[in-house]
């Protein structure tokens, strides 16, 4: 008894309590990572400075003691922060991620470009730009996340994917688009801004454009996130910071370039602009910024004049769509607190849909499963939605929701579609959804903050570690037919498959592999 009064029972009983709660939140079904991440690391903290209190006042250590431990931890923390830098964060969970100051800056090895001229000749007459199909804009053809026709081989093991190239590349998230043998992406080197373009079999820079720009957040990181789109010869782009560009497909040379946040007199979004331009008709379209005003611009494709303006809201991550729902052809976008719809040739509001909470982000793509429903989804406790999409005789849209769950919780990855089901990262694991009920049939694998496309009936997933993964798009079980250790790094890009052709890359690296067919 005597021993036990000796123990010092505050720090112990602050411990255990912060032990057990951290193992509950974390048993807490449906409660995302990134929630409990930031959770467990504020009752982390709070214990640690309660027994900092604790040791500071109590009596079973001497005056001198305390003074003693409490200035080596002060001297130690301020040692710390002199020797740290931070680096972005560890996942999205959004925690931050500290480096010691002489660990090499990420982008440092990728030499700093200031052309904006054509650096080489393409080869357009290699005989495998047969077996390529052109992705021109991002998320897929048609901005769904599905690629048809592909055959893909499954067994990995007896033919495994063949690497083609592997190189540096400048910072940002962005993706590819693939056109006619022609790899066109973003990517920040210094406090350039680039678009350029690669030769897709042997990785070589065509051409680059350069901007003075250069957009960074300390949990994003650098760079822009956008993805290009190219349609009849030319390439539009949209910088972290707002530049919109329209290039010469093949040269790089601009034709025009709106700065549109600034034109707008818009502010910047807390993770920069990310949404990728929506070609459609004659018109380019993008999204804008903060504060509450129009989300959604439209320029003239040939000379960036803008068309006009639309919307009531603050805009958000995901990328405009071109959609037909409930007999009508219209623009959709994702915004902060609402999904909106919009006459392509003059900014009408067709549909207006509140849904889900202002204050965080959302990236993921919606997904029409049918022709007149949609689903949504988010993480930070969003969820996901199935709407009827229905039209009144003046051709006015209006969203019924079927049912809503938190069984498919995107933060920026972007679920698909096959075969009446659908396949996404639900919280970083792969998961499958009956669309007509909303019940998740299985969830497996952990995947982390990466991406996913469906490939005929197959489903390639690229882990934000830098892993590719394909597996089965098969409602019955989770199935895995191979992996390729593509890239070491964190990796938030969409993989682009082409053809038989996969392009992945980070803030770091590029790749390009063929991959075996059946």
């Amino acid at each position: 008894m005597i021993a036990f009064r000796r123990l010092p029972l505050f720090p112990l009983l602050t411990v255990l309590i912060a032990t057990c709660s951290v193992f509950f939140l974390r048993a807490i079904p449906e409660f995302e990572r990134n929630l409990k991440s930031w959770l467990s690391a504020a009752i982390s903290l709070l214990a640690l400075i309660l027994i900092l209190i604790w040791f500071a006042f109590s009596k079973r250590f001497s005056f001198r003691s305390r003074l003693i431990g409490l200035g080596g931890f002060i001297v130690s923390v301020i040692g710390l922060t002199q020797s740290l830098r931070l680096d972005g964060t560890t996942d999205a969970r959004g925690l931050p991620q500290f480096v010691w100051k002489w660990t090499p800056i990420v982008g440092t090895q990728v030499p700093a470009l200031s052309t904006k001229i054509a650096l080489a000749a393409s080869t357009t007459t290699d005989p495998r730009l047969a077996q390529t199909t052109d992705v021109p804009q991002f998320f897929g053809p048609h901005r769904d996340g599905i690629i048809q026709g592909a055959k893909l081989s499954k067994d990995w093991q007896k033919s495994s994917p063949k690497q083609l190239w592997r190189q540096p590349i400048g910072q940002g998230w962005s993706a590819f688009a693939v056109v006619s043998g022609k790899a066109y992406t973003q990517e920040q080197r210094g406090e350039k801004e680039l678009v350029t373009c690669y030769d897709l079999f042997t990785g070589e820079l065509i051409w680059a454009h350069a901007d003075k720009a250069h957009f960074t957040q300390w949990q994003g990181g650098d760079g822009p996130r956008a993805t290009p789109t190219v349609q009849d010869g030319y390439v539009y782009t949209y910088g972290a910071t707002g530049l919109l560009n329209c290039l010469e497909a093949a040269t790089g040379k601009q034709i025009w370039q709106r700065s549109v946040l600034a034109e707008n007199h818009l502010t910047n979004l807390e993770w920069g602009i990310s949404a990728s331009p929506l070609v459609m008709d004659d018109q380019v379209f993008v999204t804008g910024g903060t504060p509450l005003g129009a989300v959604l611009f439209a320029y003239k494709r040939d000379s960036g004049i803008p068309s006009w303006k639309a919307g009531n809201d603050v805009a958000n991550y995901s990328s405009p769509m071109a959609v037909t729902l409930a007999g009508k052809r219209f623009i959709l976008s994702n915004n902060a607190a609402r999904l909106t719809g919009y006459d392509h040739s003059s900014g009408e509001v067709l549909l207006d849909y509140a849904w889900g909470i202002d204050k965080w982000p959302k990236a993921s793509q919606p997904v029409q499963v049918h022709p007149d429903r949609l689903f949504v989804s988010a993480g930070y406790g969003m969820g996901c939605q199935l709407l009827q999409i229905q039209a009144d005789t003046s051709g006015k849209l209006s969203a019924i929701q079927l049912w809503s769950s938190m069984k498919m919780k995107t933060q920026f990855n972007s679920p698909s579609v096959h075969d009446n089901h659908l396949y996404g990262l639900d919280d970083g694991r792969l998961a499958c959804l009956n669309l007509a009920s909303g019940d998740r049939l299985w969830k497996e694998g952990r995947f982390g903050s990466g991406q996913s496309i469906v490939v005929d009936d197959l489903i390639l997933i690229q882990n934000e570690n830098g892993t590719v993964h394909l597996a089965s798009a098969n409602p019955e079980a989770f199935q895995e037919f191979g992996q390729l250790a593509a890239l070491s790094n964190k990796t938030w890009n969409h993989p682009v498959l082409a053809g038989r052709f996969l392009l992945v890359r980070n803030d770091r690296e590029a790749v390009c592999y063929e991959l075996p067919i059946e």
